[in-house]
């Protein structure tokens, strides 16, 4: 049988990428200020994403503990972009509140939007959280060269899309926006 585009490029891809992992929670910045690692916040989202990649083979290279504020937020990613990762990954700041401003402040500076991301991300949580997978806000897009994923933050929101979606997707994603 004859192997589809995508199973080719994901067989030519490369297979471990430097990961940026950015959590997004006033209580918790409050709380623990500027950790070095999720274990040092008690992040269990960015353990959790954090455990996922090692265990896949890549490397977490940049980790930040930030509040829910726009400049925290694009200072933040910037500050990854800048840096020699290849994925961002956002957790938290997604929700309906007032407060949660993630998507709101990331999104416009997305180059490209990457639409099946939240789309397929919400499918995939229909099993697990029925209609309530009606408030869930996951984006994804690229900027500078580099995919940037905008999580939920709850510990299983995050193995999720990892485990499913980001990890089995990472190289031909990647191969994409650097072409």
């Amino acid at each position: 049988m004859k192997e589809s585009t995508p199973e080719i490029h994901k067989k030519e891809a490369k297979k471990s990428f430097f990961f940026a992992l950015i959590t997004i929670s006033t209580s918790r910045f409050e709380k623990y200020g500027n950790p070095a690692s999720p274990e040092d916040a008690e992040d269990l989202s960015g353990q959790a994403m954090k455990d996922l990649l090692e265990a896949a083979g890549h490397k977490v290279s940049f980790y930040r503990l930030i509040s829910d504020e726009k400049t925290s937020i694009t200072d933040a990613v910037f500050a990854a972009l800048d840096s020699s990762i290849d994925i961002i990954i956002t957790s938290g700041g997604t929700g309906l509140a007032p407060k949660d401003i993630t998507i709101e402040s990331i999104t416009p500076i997305f180059e490209k939007e990457i639409p099946g991301f939240g789309e397929f991300f919400r499918y995939k949580s229909l099993e697990d959280i029925g209609t309530s997978v009606i408030l869930t806000r996951a984006v994804a897009g690229v900027i500078k060269g580099k995919a940037v994923f905008c999580l939920p933050g709850s510990p299983n929101a995050v193995k999720l899309a990892l485990s499913e979606i980001i990890i089995p997707e990472a190289g031909h994603i990647v191969r994409h926006v650097r072409e």
